[in-house]
Formats: structure tokens, sequence, C-alpha cells
């Protein structure tokens, strides 16, 4: 050290300085100070000697008797002195430890060793720093906390997503903050918005006569202030604090340490988060912290799976009155159908009949208005068309052929009687329908092909199309492909005023209805391909449920 303050003074000297070793080190506001191997001091700073009792002996002392008050090296628990090991290995050394020396406020220090040798390098003496590092120390514990906030709010949010059954949610919600913060006991408490009263949808911990009973509206006890004012309330023993609501029950429950967080939904109350301890003053600030913020995240994933239920029962509703409107035109059709056979079409058939007998007898008769005639026959030709043209629109109706001989048939008839007479080629391939379908599904595929093939006759200009139905024990599977003119899928989002679209639509909804589903797949120039999936396992057991006696 001699030597080195030496050299600093003749360097201070060169520069013009008067400078010592001990004047440099005094201006370092770090504790500073060189002891042997055996632990005598050698040399210590300024901000080291201020806190020895004035006219204390320094030089040549052991460190652990002047600094620390002690009769032996330190050791826990105050730390252990790495001076040996920086003896024995000639390596820098580190460590972090609370400063005892401050008995008043949580500081830490961290003291540094380094081993210092003379010009032949030999170690000769250690040199040790003492730092205070309570500021890093806080600063690295908060980004800890930031760290283990985020890392809770990322699991809350994993667990949640994807959810949307509300209990589903809540309880994994709850389970996860319960095993965040090392606690058993917990529940939350939903407000419903017509009564504006507090009650437990899930809970953990708790009896079932507490979870009953504890039932409060907006500003009583603890969760109805948290509930009425939007902040949280923490605890060190709810027993004992004259707002809790139903003391008697709380008693019973044993519940000491407790904290309440609002659960928010656009700066909206939609719950309260409770969790509890048996041991009073269990929780901290840092607790409420972060359950506050997970109940802003769980109070958004409730509003969320709320509006998806709304979305679901609207959704339902709608499925249903789609239901009956299609049932009830199905069996309009029928009735039309029905209608058009036993009276219309017997009707027409006799007129045209009795039109050929009347023809006949006057010509046989030789009777002489020929004009009387011809306007015979012509009421007869018109006769002849609209019978055909009612067999057709009994077809288009109720096609005989599906209640007779089943799905296959009936759209293998309807599409060649439909496409061939304008040119189109029509190519058909069934497997695996040797066995009828219910007749929902039937109705439903017939109905789907039926639409299909108006698309085709009205706007496909197709040359060729291709009909697939195969089916097994657990489903069919229905494909509908052209060479028409084709269009753009994506920009058929929704069914316009004039109705376009309102074809593609009607199909895909019809297939969802009995739980299947229909895509369409088609570009400009390049044709139409429309696949139809419907399960088939479910509706044959409701076929069986539906039977004649049922």
């Amino acid at each position: 050290m001699r030597k080195k303050g030496t050299a600093i003074q003749g360097a201070g000297r060169k520069a013009g300085l008067d400078i010592s070793l001990q004047n440099v080190m005094d201006g370092i506001a770090d504790k500073l100070f060189v002891i042997d191997s055996e632990y005598h001091v050698k040399f210590a700073n300024l901000a080291m000697r201020q806190n020895l009792v004035e006219g204390r002996r320094l030089i040549g002392e052991h460190c652990y008797e002047v600094f620390e008050g002690r009769n032996n090296p330190c050791c826990p628990p105050l730390w252990n002195c790495p001076l040996r090991k920086v003896v024995q290995s000639g390596s820098p050394t580190t460590i972090i430890s609370p400063d005892h020396a401050d008995a008043v406020s949580d500081r830490y220090v961290k003291i540094t060793l380094y081993p210092l040798r003379d010009s032949q390098g030999n170690m000769n003496a250690v040199a040790e720093l003492r730092e205070d590092v309570t500021t890093e120390r806080e600063l690295e514990n908060q980004i800890l906390r930031r760290h283990h906030h985020l890392h809770a709010l990322s699991r809350i949010s994993s667990a949640t997503s994807g959810l949307w059954d509300l209990d589903v949610i809540l309880t994994i919600a709850l389970d996860t903050v319960l095993e965040i913060i090392d606690a058993t006991t917990g529940g939350v408490l939903f407000l419903n918005e017509q009564t504006q009263m507090l009650s437990y949808r899930v809970y953990r911990g708790l009896s079932a006569k507490y979870v009953e009973q504890m039932q409060m509206g907006l500003g009583e006890g603890i969760a109805g202030r948290v509930a009425k004012t939007g902040q949280p309330i923490i605890l060190e023993d709810i027993s004992r604090d004259t707002r809790a609501a139903h003391p008697d029950l709380i008693s019973t429950e044993g519940l000491r340490g407790f904290i309440s967080v609002p659960l928010k939904a656009r700066d909206r109350v939609v719950g309260v988060m409770n969790i509890a301890s048996h041991r009073p003053a269990r929780f901290s600030a840092d607790d409420m912290y972060l359950l506050n913020s997970i109940g802003c995240q769980l109070g958004n994933a409730i509003e969320q799976a709320r509006l998806y239920q709304r979305l679901e029962i609207g959704r339902e509703r709608y499925q249903s009155l789609l239901r009956h409107a299609l049932t009830a035109q199905e069996d309009e059709r029928k009735r039309i159908a029905r209608e058009l056979h036993d009276e219309t079409s017997q009707a027409l058939a006799s007129l045209t009949l009795n039109l050929q007998a009347a023809i006949a007898t006057a010509e046989t008769r030789s009777f002489v208005d020929t004009d009387l005639i011809t306007k015979l026959q012509k009421i007869q030709s018109v006769a002849l068309h609209t019978v055909n043209e009612v067999t057709k629109l009994m077809k288009e109706l109720r096609p005989t052929l599906l209640d007779e001989l089943g799905l296959a048939a009936a759209i293998n008839r309807y599409a060649r009687d439909s496409l061939e007479p304008l040119g189109t080629k029509v190519s058909a391939e069934f497997q695996g329908v040797e066995e009828r379908m219910p007749l929902e599904i039937e109705v439903t595929l017939f109905r789907i092909a039926q639409g299909a093939i108006g698309n085709i006759l009205e706007h496909s200009e197709a040359k060729n199309i291709s009909i697939r139905l195969d089916c097994d024990s657990d489903r069919c599977v229905l494909g509908i492909q052209d060479d028409g003119r084709g269009f753009d899928v994506s920009k058929l989002t929704r069914v316009d005023k004039n109705g376009r679209g309102a074809g593609l639509f009607t199909m895909e909804e019809r297939a969802r209805l009995v739980g299947g589903s229909c895509s369409v797949k088609s570009q400009p120039g390049k044709g139409t391909s429309i696949v139809v999936k419907v399960g088939l396992k479910g509706s044959m057991a409701d076929a069986e449920d539906k039977g004649p006696n049922s």
C-alpha cells in the first residue's frame, strides 16, 4: 500500500497536484478497507472510519472487532466472511447480505473482496469494498413482483381463454388464484342485475351453509362495499371488523385474513372475488394489487362469457324458429302436393279425357264445324300441358320417389329431369344407400340437392354435373360439382335485398339444423363444388325414438 501511495503522490506531483492514496480513497462514498490474511486492518477510508468511536485504534486491529464488534470472524447470522476463500483461490468474490448495522430499515450491502499483490505478484493483502445496494435490491424486487404479476395474469388468461361456460371459467380462475397466492379458501360472488344482490357462484374451502346465507346488497358487508365503490379491501382480521356482514357465520367459519376485490368489465362491477385465510394478517398489499389486476381481467372474461351465452340463446331461438319454419314449409308442400294430386290433377285428367271423347265423337259423326273441333283440340293440348306442369310442380313440392324409393332415386330423377332436357350431362354415383335414412335427413339432403340444381339451372350454364352420395353407419356425404361459370364465394357474405345468396344460406342452415355442415367452393370460370356432411348416429337414435308408438 505504501508503494501505491508513493506512486499516486508522484503522479499527482507530475500533474501539479499534492494528493495521497488516503485523499483518493476518502473521496469514495462506498466503504473500503484493507486487511491481511489474519484479519488485521491495514487501511480504511473515511466512509469506513466514520462508523468508529472517536479515538478508537484501527490499524493493526482485527476487522471483525473494530467494525462489527465481534470476537471472531464474521459468520451467520451476519454473513460468512469470504476472506479465506479469497486467500486460497487468489480471486475476487462478492456476497450480498442484509446490512445488520442498520437495524431500523431493511438495507442491503454488497461486499466485494479483491486480492492485492506486490510487484512480484505475491498476494499480501485483501481490499474489502462495501456498497449500499438497497435501491438496486428494491428495484430488483419490484421487477420480480411485476414478473410474478404478469405471470399470474398470463396463467389466468391461458386458463380461461377459449372457454365460454361461465361456471367453468370462474372455477378455473378461482383455483388458479388460490394456487398463485398459496391459499385454500375463497369464492366469487355474482351481482344480480335485477335484484342488485351479491351471492356466491363458485367457491372453495367454505361451508354450504356459509355460501347459502352469505348474500348481501350493494354497500352491505365487505363484499357489498367493494361492489358499490369498485375499490378493493384488505383486512388483517375480518372477524374483528365491524363492517362485516353476518359476523356469526364468519366466526363459525374461522375466517381471519381477508381480501375482497371487484370484478370489473368496462368500469362496471359485475361481481366480487373474496380470498380468505384462517390466519390473521395473512395477505399483503402486494397480494391485493395482484388480485385487483386479476379481478379486472376476470371481469372482462365474465362479460365475454355472458355475451356468448346471449348469442347462444339467440342462436338457439333462431335455429328453433328456422326449424319450425322449414317444418311448416315442408308440411305445407306435402299438403299442396297432396291436394294437387287428389283434386287438381284428377280434375285435369278428367277434363282431358272428356275433351278427347268429345273430339272423337265429333269426328266420328262428321261434325261440320271444323273450327269448333280445332278449338277443342287446342283446349285438350292446353289441358295436357297443364297436367304435365301440375305433375312437375308436385315433384318439386314433394317427389313421390323420395317416399317410395328413397333419397338416391329421388335426387337422380330430379337432376336428370331438370338438367338433361337443357343439354346438361348428369353423372351420378351412390354408395351405401341401400338402407333408408331418417326422414329428416333424407328431406334435408334432397332439399339441398334441389337447391344446388336450381342454382345450376339459373346461374351456372354448366355442361356437366356430377353427383355423389356416400353413406355409412356414421354419416352421409353429398357432393355436387359442375363445370359452370362459378363465382367468388368470398363476396357472398350475406343475403342481399334482391335475394342473392339466399339459396346458399338456406342450404347451409338446413345442414346445420340436422347437425351437419355445408361447404361451398367456387371460382369464376372454374365451376362450383358443394359438399354436405351429415352425421347419422344421433339421427338414427332419434328416428328410433320417434317410432309409430312414441
